[in-house]
């Protein structure tokens, strides 16, 4: 396994160079490579614990999801290769002022579609936040990091760890009951809220239909929430 690994990074090494380290965090590194030849840009994710979702995301293709190129177990945990989404984080884009109610909810609807279809592969993404939406200048909107992601079957008794960001972060994720579908609606409530009004909906709710919108994802009961991220496209 050892040596598999070795061989790998070597392979990694003789046809890409290093861009920059992304990110380092709890044994985690996210780093940017560059083709030596094609100069084309991918993301290489290192996670010293596996994350089986990216094992399903091989073989999902979808506008608002960057393509997971390959997933390999070793020894010392995972290597992921990814697409590369060159923009900026939504996180980026509310540093310069909040989005128009027209601007939210074209964001929203795409990072919806993207959690419908991480539903429909079995995989609850638990992290949505602005720093995890990409933003092209073509205007493209991609879910990335799955960091904190469970497949479904994983997520049926309630945790004894923290997921996700606290704010965007659902009450059963706290550890109260299990995550399923709704825990990420959750987030899309949150998110769409902070997009309009900079604030978390418990400081500042939005006004208007989005606003109602908000308040019913982010309902403490997770019964009371839209029931799906089908279903809160639908409302969009």
């Amino acid at each position: 396994m050892e040596n598999r690994c070795k061989e790998y990074i070597e392979q990694i090494k003789r046809a890409y160079r290093v861009v920059s380290l992304l990110s380092e965090k709890n044994g985690a590194q996210v780093v940017r490579l560059r083709h030596k030849s094609l100069e084309k840009d991918i993301i290489l994710r290192h996670y010293p614990e596996p994350i089986p979702a990216y094992d399903a995301l091989r073989e999902l293709r979808h506008p608002n999801l960057p393509e997971v190129y390959d997933s390999l177990y070793f020894a010392n945990g995972q290597i992921v290769l990814e697409e590369y989404v060159d923009g900026v984080t939504a996180a980026e884009v509310l540093e310069t002022g909040t989005y128009t109610p027209r601007g939210a909810a074209d964001v929203l609807r795409k990072v919806c579609a993207a959690v419908a279809a991480l539903h429909s592969f079995g995989i609850l993404h638990l992290d949505i936040k602005p720093e995890n939406v990409m933003v092209t200048a073509s205007g493209e909107v991609k879910l990335i990091d799955l960091n904190a992601s469970k497949l479904k079957t994983a997520a049926q008794k309630p945790e004894t760890t923290v997921l996700g960001t606290i704010g965007y972060a659902a009450y059963e994720q706290l550890g109260i009951s299990p995550c399923d579908e709704r825990t990420d609606v959750f987030a899309l409530g949150v998110l769409l809220n902070v997009l309009l009004t900079g604030e978390h909906p418990a400081k500042q709710c939005a006004a208007g239909r989005l606003g109602r919108i908000v308040r019913k994802c982010t309902h403490t009961d997770p019964a009371a929430r839209y029931q799906s991220a089908a279903k809160l496209l639908a409302a969009l």
